[in-house]
């Protein structure tokens, strides 16, 4: 069943999306080179602790996956594309990494995901970024009442496809609410005019994923989580929660 909300709901989702885009800020602003994932994972902790938000991730169990969710911040890192679990392994020089947030406040979840490089980037790096970044403002754009969901999924297709990047299979965005994760699914894929119209009061996450390999195909690691690029490529993944407003679509999920 897809929820609509009202503005007040909206003010309250903007508070969880306020918490998840300072808990972002802080983990990258705490990542160099020697550092370990859990130890920026308790960086997040302690940022959604003193924000008085409640991690969404930490404990999530879908049917698919072997564990709970077992980190507040999914940390993934070069091929890892989503879903990467915090462990001692340091980042290095020139790794890109991806954090994936979420936080729950008065009954409503905020959503949102970054990638940037540890230290400098590489030409490479910095394109693959800015193109999955560049996605994501497309398909917001796009995300306006009377709009159709097709026309979200053909914005990041189109971005991605010009640039010559794959596109993670069988993933994408979600309806976000009081619960982390709604109907309806938001594709990374689709035909302009066609699926779901469109209304205000959707409440959805965008979230494009490139490969920078090219192919759209994936490895599940070990872990049961992480999901890699079968070639082993870089990845990147951005993502906003939003509202779908008579103005336009309205960023939940701003610092």
């Amino acid at each position: 069943m897809v929820n609509y909300r009202t503005p007040r709901e909206w003010d309250v989702m903007r508070e969880a999306g306020r918490a998840v885009a300072l808990t972002l800020a802080a983990v990258q602003e705490a990542a160099e080179a020697g550092i370990s994932s859990a130890e920026l994972d308790a960086v997040g902790v302690r940022t959604l602790k003193e924000l008085h938000a409640r991690p969404s991730f930490l404990g999530y169990h879908p049917s698919w996956a072997p564990v709970p969710y077992p980190a507040v911040v999914c940390i993934s890192v070069n091929d890892v594309v989503v879903h990467g679990i915090p462990s001692n392994t340091v980042l290095r020089d020139g790794d890109v990494v991806s954090l994936d947030c979420g936080a729950e406040i008065g009954g409503y979840h905020g959503d949102a995901a970054v990638t940037f490089t540890v230290g400098a980037a590489d030409d490479e790096a910095a394109r693959l970024i800015d193109t999955t970044r560049r996605a994501l403002e497309k398909a917001i754009e796009a995300a306006v009442p009377g709009n159709r969901m097709g026309d979200i999924g053909h914005a990041v297709e189109s971005v991605a496809r010009a640039a010559g990047y794959g596109i993670l299979e069988g993933a994408g965005g979600h309806g976000i609410g009081n619960a982390m994760h709604e109907d309806p699914s938001v594709p990374n894929r689709g035909r302009p005019g066609r699926g779901m119209k469109l209304r205000e009061g959707l409440t959805i996450a965008i979230e494009p994923m490139f490969h920078e390999g090219g192919g759209d195909e994936t490895r599940l690691l070990a872990d049961g989580w992480s999901i890699a690029t079968a070639d082993g490529s870089r990845a990147a993944h951005f993502e906003h929660s939003i509202a779908i407003t008579p103005d336009g679509p309205r960023v939940l999920t701003l610092p």
